[in-house]
């Protein structure tokens, strides 16, 4: 339960899913946001305005049809509640842009394992992009190669450790 745990089950998830067709069309921001609070920076910085409000306290609704996933949304969002989803990258593989606060920042071809909201490992992926590293005022984005059926699963990453030689 959300409110419990802070982690989204299927039925809150289901409700921020883009349909089949859009996913197959492109990148595009998925707003896990599900608690309303006064917010809207990524309304606020969406330059096709494909995120808006009700008021500053309701829910973010997209419409999938303005949003091009170009993942500012992602970078603003004080939440981190914001991925953008491209299952068009390959036949077998998609792409995540999900937000990064930590250190170090992972290398670029470097291999990772990604999780789920839980923080469980679900399998691997690789880093394509890092993207906003002098901005300051926003988060890293980074961009990560994933098998495609994880797409809707997978909500951040963990780098793998080199083996000490020794």
């Amino acid at each position: 339960m959300l409110i419990k745990t802070g982690v989204p089950e299927g039925s809150d998830i289901n409700t921020v899913k883009p349909s089949s067709k859009r996913l197959s069309e492109g990148p595009v921001a998925i707003l896990e946001c599900f608690q309303e609070i006064p917010c809207n920076p990524c309304a606020t910085f969406c330059p096709t305005n494909a995120i808006t409000f009700d008021n500053i306290n309701s829910l973010p609704k997209l419409d999938e049809s303005k949003c091009t996933g170009c993942s500012i949304c992602v970078s603003v969002c004080p939440g981190l509640a914001i991925f953008v989803i491209d299952e068009t990258y390959s036949d077998k593989e998609a792409i995540i842009k999900i937000p990064y606060e930590y250190l170090p920042i992972p290398d670029v071809d470097s291999t990772v394992n990604v999780t789920d909201r839980t923080g469980k490992i679900v399998g691997t992926g690789r880093i394509l992009k890092v993207s906003n590293i002098n901005k300051k005022d926003r988060s890293i984005v980074i961009s990560i190669v994933i098998p495609k059926e994880l797409s809707m699963i997978v909500r951040g990453f963990k780098q793998i450790k080199e083996q000490s030689k020794g």
